[in-house]
């Protein structure tokens, strides 16, 4: 072997050592529970099994809050960055490796009970009135392409919820295992609103770059796959989501 080539291949190895030990960057947007903060320390479901699988990959990794077009940016476009929790689809299928799923719900449309809207049929959502949805979320994605003209994109969850409790919007869209969380913040239970159809389900993923060394990403989905045989990942689960029965897909 050359002196240049072994220089290569030194040179390579090193490289891979280096990759191997990256500081990552892991990224999510508020959302209770999965990630929000009290205080001044970032807490929730989405948090707590993050740190869970930072533990036992020994991975060296900051947890960061941001907005989500900002993390999904990010995300796509540097090494060693993880996002959760990412819907996980077609379109983004290529664009990412893949843990997970750590969360899986039905998404449906949900009006105030004190509008008597009776939603059956995409056609009652069309004529329904304003429907808030987050411009960042899949479901946003996928009734943009269903054309529907009473579709407000609206640029955070928070603001789909106040804009609702206000009477702004007609419908919004949520995850069932969501909804009291997300509820809360616009003064509102899951008594004050009426569960609608069903639009979809959803597996919620942590995405990570694909710059991001494959070994790290196959240790995390390992140890996910043991917090679910040894019980601490359905603790979690109970303890952010204690009137939830655990999915199927999550056991």
């Amino acid at each position: 072997m050359g002196l240049l080539r072994r220089y290569g291949v030194l040179f390579l190895a090193l490289l891979s050592c280096a990759r191997a030990d990256a500081e990552l960057r892991i990224l999510t947007e508020p959302g209770p529970p999965t990630a929000f903060m009290k205080g001044a320390e970032l807490q929730g479901f989405g948090v707590d099994v993050v740190r869970e699988l930072i533990t036992r990959t020994g991975s060296q990794a900051q947890i960061e809050m941001m907005p989500w077009t900002r993390a999904y940016t990010i995300a796509q476009r540097e090494p060693d960055v993880g996002l959760f929790a990412m819907v996980r689809t077609p379109d983004r299928e290529k664009r990412f490796q893949w843990v997970g799923p750590i969360l899986h719900g039905k998404v449906r449309f949900y009006s105030l009970k004190s509008s008597n809207l009776q939603i059956e049929s995409i056609e009652d959502v069309a004529a329904s009135g304003p429907l808030a949805v987050p411009k960042q979320w899949y479901s946003y994605e996928v009734l943009k392409g269903q054309g529907l003209q009473n579709l407000y994109g609206v640029p955070t969850p928070e603001t789909m919820v106040t804009m609702f409790g206000h009477g702004r919007v007609s419908l919004i869209m949520l995850e069932d295992i969501l909804l009291r969380d997300m509820l809360a913040p616009a003064g509102l239970t899951p008594a004050d609103v009426q569960p609608q159809m069903v639009f979809m389900e959803s597996s919620y993923y942590i995405a990570f770059s694909l710059d991001t060394d494959p070994a790290i990403v196959a240790a995390w989905q390992n140890e996910l796959a043991e917090m679910r045989r040894d019980g601490s990942f359905s603790a979690i689960f109970r303890q952010w989501l204690p009137d939830v029965e655990l999915p199927d897909a999550l056991r």
